[in-house]
This record gives structure tokens, C-alpha cells and sequence, in this order.
């Protein structure tokens, strides 16, 4: 049985970092070149829970992914949409960990009231693709060519979705730690 729950930085953070690694190292799904310490994924952790939720999945005790959301873009007016992201373990791979981490995800950003949902997933990866279709996300387009990794140019896709209906005016979304976890 798979549960979620928010992630704790400080007891989280090297299992967290354990899970990405090999997704740095390996493949090119994370543009990232250089795996974060555990330290550096517990300041992300920090950092990303004071605005938005970072959640994990565990299995018998132990974490085997997780799931956050972080701002689309800086500016103030992009501050109604989110960028979100999954990481599982291998093992953890196809048996709806995914989906139950972006089901409790989604449910968070709604609350807090977001309007958007963006992900962008480097092609190929017909996995994340379908994943991201499952939970409801609709590709709304792909940059050629954006990504550099392993020596070659790599494109993304973004998926997409409304999480709600834009209020004129819009009401301000809601820090995550006022939400409750």
C-alpha cells in the first residue's frame, strides 16, 4: 500500500536524492548535470514547501518518490500557475505511485488556489507522457531542440492543464503552509 504525505526536508532529503540521482547521471529526462547532496535537496525541499507542496510516496516505511509543484515563471503575474514534477524509483515504476502522488498534489494546488498546471517532459519518454495524460494534462506544444545533454540537442514537450476557472479579478493564491497538510 502506497502513502503520501508531505515531505520533512531533513528526513527526507537523501532518499529524495537517492530516487533523482540516477535520473541526473543517466538519462536525460533532468537537464541537470550534476546530482544534488542530500543538503542541497533539503534546501529545495525547504524552499519549495514554503510556497508550494513537495510530497512523497512511501512503501512500507520507505520512500520510494515524490512529487512537487514550483512557480511556471518569476514574474508576479504568472503567481496563478505551476510547474509540477514526479520521481520514482525504478521499482516503483507503472503501478500508479505517479498518480497517487499527482492526486494529492492537484488537491493541494487547488486548494491553494492555482489556476494552471504546467509540465514539460523531454522526448522521448512515452512513460511521463502517458502519465502526464492520465492525471488529465493536454500537450499544448514542444521546444525543438532546447535541451543539451549527453551530446545531443534534446526537445520537451509541455503538458498542461486548468485546475480551475480564472476569477476576474483573481483571488491570490495561497502559501502552502497556510493550506494545512
Amino acid at each position: 500500500m502506497v502513502g503520501v504525505r508531505v515531505a520533512d526536508p531533513a528526513g527526507d532529503a537523501a532518499r529524495v536524492a537517492e530516487i533523482y540521482r540516477p535520473y541526473v547521471e543517466q538519462t536525460d529526462i533532468s537537464f541537470e548535470e550534476v546530482a544534488p547532496t542530500p543538503d542541497q535537496m533539503a534546501d529545495r525541499i525547504r524552499s519549495t514547501l514554503a510556497w508550494t507542496p513537495w510530497l512523497v510516496a512511501e512503501e512500507d516505511g520507505r520512500v520510494v518518490g515524490y512529487a512537487y509543484a514550483s512557480r511556471h515563471r518569476e514574474r508576479a503575474g504568472y503567481r496563478w500557475s505551476v510547474d509540477i514534477s514526479v520521481y520514482l524509483e525504478v521499482a516503483a515504476q507503472g503501478r500508479g505511485v505517479g498518480r497517487a502522488l499527482y492526486r494529492e498534489l492537484l488537491a493541494l494546488l487547488q486548494r491553494q488556489r492555482f489556476v494552471n498546471v504546467y509540465a514539460g517532459i523531454t522526448l522521448p519518454n512515452d512513460a511521463s507522457v502517458g502519465l502526464h495524460r492520465a492525471i488529465g494534462m493536454e500537450h499544448i506544444g514542444t521546444y525543438d531542440r532546447v535541451g543539451y545533454k549527453f551530446g545531443q540537442w534534446l526537445p520537451v514537450a509541455w503538458f498542461g492543464m486548468r485546475l480551475t476557472e480564472p476569477a476576474e479579478p483573481p483571488v491570490e493564491p495561497i502559501p502552502f503552509p497556510e493550506v494545512g497538510k
